[in-house]
């Protein structure tokens, strides 16, 4: 009886004691990911618009769909994705059908969208005002520069929020664009 209450006590205690699960460490979020994940959405916009410039729409457009399954996560819903160039009533873009569509145009279902990624990008720079990490999502704002093949800099008011699949990549849940605004 002694042996059964002393294993039960060490069970209780190691139960109380322990870190969190390995799962739970492994959706952490780090400031690191957060960087590189914004570089790889940079990244994946530069070589839509190089890929629609050697290879033409079409190969653009199947890049964009492969891209928006990689980043943003619409396998789980819905993504709060506003993108800079829309209005309504045809601003928010909750699927990935919508979010394809701003990105290489084409759908009637979208008729105003030109195909922001097919503007002939050349670079595109994050600059971070902060970076919020709680736990197992992060959120951002700050600035996006793009600059067009003419040497133009565009630039974005910029807000992601980051979750963690159940592969541990970070996916874009909630996305805001807009113009930065100018005084007149």
């Amino acid at each position: 009886m002694k042996a059964i209450l002393v294993t039960f006590l060490a069970i209780i205690f190691t139960a109380c004691s322990t870190t969190p699960t390995t799962d739970r460490q492994k959706n952490m979020i780090s400031e690191p990911e957060v960087i590189a994940a914004q570089q790889a959405w940079c990244k994946a916009l530069l070589d839509i618009s190089s890929t629609y410039d050697k290879s033409g729409k079409q190969a653009a457009n199947d890049l964009a769909s492969k891209v928006i399954d990689e980043v943003y996560f619409y396998q789980d819903g819905p993504v709060l994705f506003k993108p800079t160039l829309t209005t309504n009533p045809q601003t928010f873009r909750t699927t990935k059908e919508g979010a394809l569509s701003y990105f290489v145009g084409g759908d009637p279902n979208f008729p105003d969208d030109k195909g922001f990624a097919l503007g002939g990008w050349q670079k595109c720079e994050v600059d971070n005002a902060a970076i919020n990490i709680t736990g197992d999502s992060a959120s951002m704002v700050g600035k996006v520069h793009f600059t067009n093949r003419n040497g133009e800099v565009t630039t974005v008011d910029k807000s992601w929020k980051f979750v963690k699949d159940n592969a541990g990549k970070l996916r874009i849940v909630v996305h805001h664009s807009s113009l930065e605004h100018k005084a007149k």
